[in-house]
């Protein structure tokens, strides 16, 4: 009853809005069939079915409007028809593929076949994916048991991806459904560095607290009145402390680089002044580790585009690591060199020792965070394992680069690559 009601008003409205469009027509009619039964005296019978008879006129709807009507229907109905399965999977960014009841693959976009390969119309999907979750989404789909599902799936070859896979059915009663794959792999590629990371870091920490701990119950117990086990322990403490104070540092550091954007700097650094204020402020642990340093710059004036105190930090921590690790070496050498290169020209300062080394399995890995040759000689030398990441990072945002050439037993050396203006 109520939808009866609705229809009939929804009439009505229609009728009325008619009336309203030809008013200034039924208007002139009006007057006149008023003006003629005046003039000729004709009967009152007269008038009376004019007037009906041009209100009915007024309410039958146009030819204008009917052709008006028909021509929206026909370009919808002709839209509709280029809108096919084939374009709307074209226009979705992420893998699409589209198959029918018994499994068998009836198309897929461009993204499907460059992230799967080897995909036809007519291919089993059962058979393509053959991955136990894969096969329980397709029976689960198939059988009607779900209108839509999703799983997690993993592709193995060439590389590895993870993607969030969806299956739905298209349209009602087509006999055909829709494979979705959503790439997940940089998401949890991220996920699974930050919890290493967050290991890591626990890991570093909980050490030196470890130790902190234990030499402060023996100075409350056993050590209690042994004035050198005491300033023993004292003495171990204050390095664990500063080990700690040191990896706090570097992972601020660390957070304040990686919040910023990536954005080159709009000031000049003289270069030069830079890596000499470096050297001089090095000359002390240098000293300590029986180093020499040694320059091999290029003459005149040295300017990059860039941030001084980053740039500083950038040589600071390459430098103090070719004093600790290239020791026995006995020197290092700093040497600045202009590339005129037409594609990419710009200095490179290369600081090389001649140390022991670097194997070359650990060269494409060493400027992970916490990453280590050698943990033990690293502890030692009061590294905290963030320092190469801090330099990657910096020069990710000056848009330079670090190069790295070494071989055991012959030292290494860390090239950094600063564009010209």
């Amino acid at each position: 009853m109520a939808e009866t009601g609705a229809g009939q008003d929804s009439k009505g409205q229609a009728l009325a809005a008619r009336l309203w469009r030809n008013r200034w027509l039924l208007g002139a009619g009006i007057v006149a069939v008023l003006a003629v039964y005046s003039f000729a005296g004709a009967s009152v019978y007269v008038p009376v079915l004019a007037l009906v008879a041009l209100a009915a006129a007024a309410m039958l709807p146009v030819d204008a409007e009917r052709r008006s009507a028909d021509s929206g229907a026909a370009i919808e109905a002709s839209g509709l028809q280029r809108l096919s399965g084939e374009y709307l999977a074209a226009a979705v960014a992420d893998p699409l593929i589209i198959f029918d009841h018994s499994a068998t693959m009836v198309h897929a976009n461009a993204a499907a076949f460059a992230a799967f390969g080897g995909l036809a119309p007519g291919m089993s999907l059962a058979l393509k994916f053959r991955a136990p979750e894969m096969q329980a989404l397709l029976d689960g789909i198939l059988s009607g048991e779900v209108a839509a599902d999703v799983v997690d799936y993993t592709e193995k070859l060439p590389v590895e991806r993870t993607y969030r896979v969806s299956a739905s059915t298209v349209g009602h009663a087509t006999g055909l459904y829709v494979l979705v794959f959503k790439d997940q792999s940089e998401t949890r590629r991220i996920d699974r560095m930050r919890a290493d990371f967050i290991a890591n870091a626990s890991h570093e920490l909980r050490t030196p607290l470890a130790s902190i701990a234990g030499f402060i119950e023996t100075l409350r117990g056993p050590a209690r009145n042994d004035p050198a086990a005491r300033d023993q322990f004292l003495q171990i403490m204050q390095n664990q402390t500063g080990r700690m104070a040191r990896l706090i540092d570097d992972l601020l550091s660390l957070s304040r680089l990686e919040m910023k954007p990536y954005l080159r700097p709009g000031t000049e650094v003289d270069l030069r002044q830079t890596i000499d204020s470096v050297i001089d402020s090095l000359g002390p642990l240098a000293a300590e580790n029986g180093i020499v340093i040694e320059r091999d710059f290029i003459d005149g004036p040295v300017s990059v585009p860039g941030d001084r105190d980053e740039l500083f930090q950038v040589f600071e921590n390459l430098m103090e690591n070719a004093c600790k690790y290239g020791q026995s070496g006995g020197r290092v050498t700093v040497s600045m060199a202009r590339v005129e290169d037409g594609q990419d020209p710009g200095i490179d300062v290369t600081i090389r020792d001649y140390g022991p080394g670097i194997a070359e399995e650990h060269i494409p890995r060493i400027t992970e965070r916490f990453y280590r040759v050698d943990v033990e000689n690293s502890r030692t030398q009061k590294g905290t394992g963030l320092g190469l990441s801090i330099v990657k990072h910096i020069l990710t945002r000056h848009n330079a680069r670090l190069s790295i050439k070494s071989e055991v037993g012959k030292g290494a050396a860390f090239t950094v690559h600063l564009p010209a203006r």
